[in-house]
């Protein structure tokens, strides 16, 4: 594993994040209360996308090994992978040709968890960390598909109204499961449940990872039954918004070597891309939620 493998995905989702933040200004300016944080929520998609790209084009004989053995072709699949990755952060980014971009990216996220995670689960239907890699990413696809939704909304409410529920419930039963797995190991990385164990250094640890589990729990309860969807959504967002910052942008400040550096890398693009998808989901809900509309004007006032 070269640098390259590190350098090339920190430069493109430091480009892509840039970019994304220039595009968004007039809507995030213009946006009330947490309601800045959901117009972020595009963007915190796209740079985890470019810089999961970048790997992809950097190491792809290395990620090649990833794609099914019975896929011919595999590292022409590592490549296309990269660039689609790639032309979906362009589009998150600059906001452009979303209602291709957002269900071709949700399609190839389901196709992820169908073609390589669930077949990993099935070899190790013991091991957690299969079971939450099934979860992330079907999340992340949710996403995708409450974005796809909220663009058809104008076309066609009822059908709107279907992908935005299907994402709600795709993402609403992993944010259970993911709280409840913080609460019962509370020693690992809060966030996504998977290997990495808290730093040391961090304080108080433990507490961070009740705090997050909680948070998690109720609000995928609330995403479940469908009451303050919206408020419920922002504030998984803002949660992992502020675990990157502070949690995952320091561990990987204090990574050596160019295995820990990519292993940190990948950790803030987990974390953040997992907050822009709930943020996705936020946006998606109606506004008409009464606690969200009353956050939003505690926040104004």
């Amino acid at each position: 594993m070269g640098s390259s493998f590190v350098v090339w995905p920190s430069i493109a989702g430091l480009v892509i994040l840039v970019i994304g933040l220039i595009s968004i200004r007039r809507e995030f300016a213009a946006a009330p209360g947490l309601d800045k944080l959901i117009a972020l929520g595009p963007v915190f998609v796209a740079a985890p996308l470019a810089a999961f790209a970048g790997e992809h084009l950097a190491g792809a004989r290395l990620l090649m090994q990833g794609v099914p053995t019975w896929m011919p072709g595999r590292l022409f699949w590592a490549y296309f992978v990269g660039l689609a990755l790639l032309a979906a952060a362009f589009s998150l980014a600059l906001k452009k040709y979303l209602r291709w971009s957002a269900p071709l990216l949700a399609v190839m996220f389901f196709l992820f968890v169908l073609s390589i995670h669930i077949p990993g689960l099935i070899e190790h239907p013991k091991d957690r960390i299969f079971w939450t890699i099934v979860l992330r990413d079907s999340c992340f696809a949710a996403g995708a598909l409450a974005l796809t939704g909220t663009i058809l909304r104008q076309r066609s409410v009822q059908g709107s109204n279907t992908l935005i529920a299907v994402a709600r419930i795709c993402i609403a039963v992993p944010l259970v499961i993911f709280g409840v797995e913080h609460l019962l190991h509370p020693a690992f990385a809060p966030g996504v449940p998977l290997p990495k164990l808290t730093p040391t250094w961090v304080p108080a640890p433990f507490l961070w990872a009740y705090l997050v589990g909680a948070l998690l729990l109720v609000a995928g309860t609330c995403l479940l039954i469908n009451k303050w969807s919206r408020i419920a959504a922002t504030y998984v967002g803002l949660a992992m918004t502020l675990l990157t910052l502070l949690l995952y942008v320091p561990i990987l400040a204090t990574d050596r070597g160019t295995a820990q550096l990519s292993e940190g890398l990948n950790y803030v693009g987990d974390t953040l891309l997992y907050g822009g998808t709930v943020l996705l989901l936020a946006a998606a809900m109606p506004r008409s939620n009464p606690a969200s509309e009353l956050g939003s004007r505690e926040t104004m006032a």
